[in-house]
């Protein structure tokens, strides 16, 4: 499965951004969605998780409120819509994606098998 996350730009603290997460599969329907990021000189974190068999939604603490993941009526496409940004949100952003997580998993980014490659947020104060 490859995955691509785009949408990603340069943003005035308070803005919005919407991401995607594309796949060559034919769909992610079975597949719980994750979306980590990783800002320069730090480690990548967990930012939020769609899971599949029960349309379960988890966001880290830090964006809890702001983003929102969501899947699209397209069945190989998954969103975070990234409301009111601040200059913390700045860094690449990954799309993740497995088929067997459970939800203690969710929120490690190394029980993920498939990645993406990045888009770059950057959200300026």
């Amino acid at each position: 499965v490859q995955l691509q996350a785009s949408g990603g730009g340069l943003v005035q603290a308070g803005g919005s951004l919407r991401l995607s997460c594309t796949t060559s599969a034919r769909t992610l329907s079975r597949y719980t969605v994750g979306w980590f990021r990783q800002a320069p000189g730090k480690e990548r974190e967990f930012v939020a998780a769609s899971k599949w068999n029960n349309g379960g939604t988890y966001y880290a603490d830090s964006v809890k409120g702001r983003f929102t993941i969501s899947r699209g009526n397209a069945k190989n496409m998954v969103y975070l819509q990234m409301n009111n940004l601040k200059p913390e949100d700045t860094g690449v952003y990954f799309c993740a994606a497995d088929a067997r997580l459970i939800s203690s998993s969710i929120r490690f980014g190394s029980e993920y098998d498939f990645w993406g490659q990045g888009t770059q947020v950057t959200v300026s104060s």
